[in-house]
Parts: structure tokens; C-alpha cells; sequence
């Protein structure tokens, strides 16, 4: 992931997006969707860590439908 510091403007990456070929215009857009989709397999997957994390560390506890809607309307 970029910082900061090594980011280069989105005005300047749509330029040089311009100056590929239409090929390699196509080619970037499909390398972007799996990095994309890749990146999103990642944030699911720290999310499920953290609740299994939390449900195995007691932060978690069984509740019925209407404790939970108790709950969330409080």
C-alpha cells in the first residue's frame, strides 16, 4: 500500500492511464479488479479472525433475536 510520502496524484495516474494502449488499458483494469477483489478477501478475512478472536475470549455470548434487538434499540 502506497504512503503518504511515495502516493502519486490520481489526476497524474489518469493521464498516464491515457497514454497506454487500449490493450493495456484493458489489461490494467482486469489486474486492478483482482487486486481489488484480493484486497477485500484480506479485509474479510481479518474480520472473521477478530470474531473468532472475540467470540473464543468470552467477548461474545449466545442471545435470542429479541435480547439482541434489546440491545441495539437501547
Amino acid at each position: 500500500m502506497a504512503t503518504g510520502a511515495d502516493r502519486i496524484p490520481f489526476g497524474e495516474v489518469l493521464e498516464a492511464v491515457d497514454r497506454l494502449t487500449p490493450e493495456e488499458q484493458e489489461d490494467l483494469v482486469a489486474i486492478l479488479q483482482r487486486r481489488v477483489v484480493e484486497q477485500g478477501r484480506k479485509r474479510l478475512a481479518e474480520d472473521v479472525r477478530e470474531a473468532r478472536q472475540e467470540f473464543t475470549g468470552s467477548g461474545c455470548r449466545p442471545v435470542t433475536p429479541d435480547e439482541l434487538m434489546g440491545e441495539i434499540l437501547a
